[in-house]
């Protein structure tokens, strides 16, 4: 389902309105900041190979996913959008059946931005929208009304692009059971194949979030469902978009058979990603074994292997073919790392002036760990057998407690060597994760492109 090739991730930071509940690194800015931006990404994206050296990463040149996100990517000029997707082509092989997704915010789609997408191979396009009740669209600063939503989705299917996805969020402002029910229809009548069902998030990071934490009542505060109500609205969506054909495959995630994000699938089951602008995150894989008390002549095989994959080797080359066997045959506690973690800064300025990137080495237990809170996302769950086999036959003993544990308390099951969440599980999901993570030593170091916290 999820292809092993590179997935690309393009941050565009620039929204023609913050939206109350939005907790992302987004803000409304001039146009004049647009071009200095893409230039700046276009920078990184030359740069890619020389990045993943320095961090002694292999980069695989094949891409089989891009995604622009934000923010709103559709608020760029034509023009601005061809560079980046030339960019990347000049960097990168993409595959001709890759998946090429934009975020657009429903209300941009002119017939010229849509003829700019399909000359940039978008074949997937992701609407923001949120709520098809006007009321609820608004409250939270939404632009947008529901004709305009089923306007641009006929555009795009006369335009030849029927990979839709559309964004809802339970628990906005004056919701309730029946006026989400309008919103969970209107996405079933409309046929899209690919539905995103998120409930809201409270925090410091959103004007809705702070408002709400403090009890006011500024941007409809006061009318935000309580948590209760929020699931159920969330049970509501998964009855619903079940029902219609369009089925749960992860605990955000709703498609059509054969329509799941092959780009989103990339993060859940740790393929590698790599992600340009600002609050983009990247991750890639490193095989170098580096026995911790490895003798002079096995030092120096590993250096020469760490050498050969360092040189934009793909990840199936012979020298990375031998370090993955290498790494597989050594034991978990004498791994350095498995992965490199990187995130550029959360901030245009930041990001903008060359604020380095936060780097994060990740170790074969914290891979592990990784591998369970994020494919416990997915409805399928994770394959124990396959964890095993990837790392080594006790590698998932000192998560045994934790899942049992779960299991006891009906947060998880077992079908075979699967584990999964139960519907409860999914409830409490974020519950469930953090079982399965252990403590870890965060020590930083200066290090190549940014700062390196070992775990």
């Amino acid at each position: 389902m999820c292809s092993v090739s590179l997935g690309l991730y393009i941050s565009v930071p620039f929204c023609r309105t913050k939206c109350s509940y939005c907790n992302f690194a987004s803000d409304v800015f001039s146009k004049s900041a647009y071009e200095n931006y893409v230039a700046r990404v276009i920078e990184d994206i030359a740069r890619s190979h020389e990045t993943a050296s320095d961090l002694g990463c292999a980069l695989d040149e094949h891409v089989g996913s891009i995604y622009l996100g934000g923010g709103t990517p559709s608020i760029l000029a034509d023009e601005q959008l061809v560079h980046i997707f030339d960019a990347v082509r000049e960097q990168f092989a993409v595959a001709h059946d890759a998946e090429i997704t934009v975020e657009c915010a429903p209300g941009t789609l002119s017939s010229a931005l849509i003829e700019t997408l399909q000359q940039c191979g978008v074949n997937r396009v992701s609407l923001g929208v949120q709520s098809f009740v006007d009321q609820e669209a608004q409250a939270v600063g939404r632009l947008h009304k529901r004709s305009t939503v089923i306007e641009e989705v006929a555009r795009l299917r006369a335009a030849g692009i029927d990979d839709i996805n559309v964004d809802l969020i339970a628990g906005l402002p004056h919701q309730t059971g029946e006026s989400w029910s309008y919103s969970l229809a209107d996405t079933a009548a409309l046929g899209v194949p690919h539905v995103s069902v998120y409930m809201l998030e409270v925090d410091e990071d959103s004007r809705l979030g702070r408002e709400l934490i403090a009890g006011g009542t500024r941007y409809h505060a006061h009318f935000v469902p309580d948590d209760g109500a929020t699931a159920d609205l969330y049970l509501q969506a998964c009855e619903v978009l079940n029902a219609a054909g369009v089925e749960q495959y992860e605990i955000s995630n709703f498609a059509r058979a054969g329509t799941e994000s092959r780009h989103n699938l990339k993060y859940w089951t740790r393929r590698p990603y790599l992600g340009f602008g600002v609050d983009a995150h990247s991750m890639l894989r490193t095989a170098v074994p580096a026995a911790a008390k490895a003798g002079d002549q096995e030092a120096g095989r590993i250096a020469a292997l760490k050498r050969c994959a360092t040189q934009n080797q793909s990840l199936d080359s012979p020298a990375v073919v031998e370090l993955a066997r290498s790494a597989r045959e050594s034991s978990v506690a004498s791994r350095p790392w498995e992965a490199v973690r990187f995130a550029t800064p959360d901030s245009l300025d930041a990001y903008m002036s060359g604020t380095k990137s936060m780097v994060t080495l990740v170790t074969a237990r914290a891979a592990i760990e990784e591998s369970f809170f994020l494919g416990l996302r997915l409805n399928r769950g994770v394959d124990l057998e396959r964890l095993r086999a990837e790392f080594t036959a006790d590698a998932i003993a000192p998560s045994e407690p934790a899942i049992a544990e779960c299991e006891r308390e009906g947060l998880l099951e077992r079908v075979g060597a699967t584990v999964r969440l139960t519907g409860r599980g999914r409830l409490l999901s974020n519950e469930v994760f953090a079982r399965f993570l252990g403590e870890t030593t965060t020590k930083e170091v200066k290090v190549g492109t940014g700062h390196v916290n070992p775990r």
